[in-house]
């Protein structure tokens, strides 16, 4: 009896992990595929813009000559973006977070505020150029400036940054709130003490994912006129600039070759800072995954 139990099993397994051998496969050749695809983008982009990137390509600014164009006007307006994206984004995002996880009575309202948030998360960033055009460009008269971009770009990645963040504060384990409530804090001292610190890493992570796409995105800046050719750098928030993907995609719209390899040794610019920025959360996710 128990040997037809085997062989019956044996016999209903036989398809089972033939079906997961193939399974295994499909997604091996897929993972492999898209690897190949991504190893071919980055020969190119290498081999064509390494014999550009030097330090005066780093310090020069924007030219029509190839030979004496550089990207220092994008470089800094993309760091000026980020002064205002990193701060904006991430104190109304954590703080939103905090209010619908901490403070937020479960209702109906409130699950549909979490759901369009989520839903947010997904709109194209094009629609929020849209949304940034007629407030901050024209209702607030704002214009092509910093500030207007910064918080254009703040709102394409706040409902990432909340999503990441209520699902780290939601993944605190209650027993250390229970423990705090129990030696007398309050619940803010709680929130500060406790339970901000143990899901820094997960707020991190987001965060920095989040930074990530503002940095890279050029849709939303082209909807608000952004200048594709800016040959002086922004002394204020209120200023005119232009960031490395508009000065990018200005050189890949060029019909000369040696625009194409700039614009490759421009890429290459952007990758090392968001490899940099990912390090960098990589190195404080480590840390404070030791203490909790």
């Amino acid at each position: 009896m128990n040997l037809m139990n085997h062989e019956t099993v044996v016999k209903r397994m036989k398809p089972r992990l033939a079906k997961n051998s193939v399974t295994k496969w499909i997604f091996f050749t897929a993972t492999m595929f898209g690897l190949l695809v991504l190893g071919v983008l980055l020969y190119r982009i290498f081999s064509q813009g390494l014999g550009y990137l030097d330090l005066q390509f780093l310090q020069s600014l924007p030219s029509r000559k190839p030979e004496q164009a550089g990207v220092y006007t994008a470089l800094i307006g993309t760091i000026w973006l980020m002064a205002v994206v990193a701060p904006v984004s991430l104190l109304l995002g954590v703080g939103t977070a905090i209010y619908l996880e901490e403070y937020a009575k479960a209702s109906k309202m409130t699950n549909f505020i979490k759901i369009n948030i989520s839903n947010l998360a997904g709109v194209p960033s094009i629609v929020f150029g849209l949304l940034g055009l007629t407030v901050f460009v024209r209702a607030l008269a704002l214009g092509t400036s910093v500030l207007a971009a910064g918080l254009t770009m703040s709102l394409l990645v706040l409902p990432v940054i909340i999503v990441a963040a209520q699902e780290a504060i939601r993944a605190v384990p209650r027993e250390l709130r229970e423990a705090s409530f129990g030696m007398g804090a309050t619940k803010w001292q709680t929130i500060v003490r406790v339970v901000l610190p143990a899901a820094i890493p997960g707020i991190l992570t987001g965060g920095i994912l989040a930074l990530s796409r503002a940095i890279g995105e050029t849709a939303p800046l082209v909807v608000l006129g952004m200048p594709l050719f800016l040959a002086f750098l922004p002394n204020s928030l209120f200023d005119m600039m232009t960031v490395l993907p508009m000065q990018i995609y200005n050189w890949t719209g060029r019909p000369q070759a040696e625009f194409h390899a700039l614009a490759a040794a421009g890429i290459i610019v952007l990758l090392v800072m968001l490899i940099f920025m990912n390090s960098i959360a990589v190195l404080i996710r480590n840390k404070f995954q030791k203490r909790y």
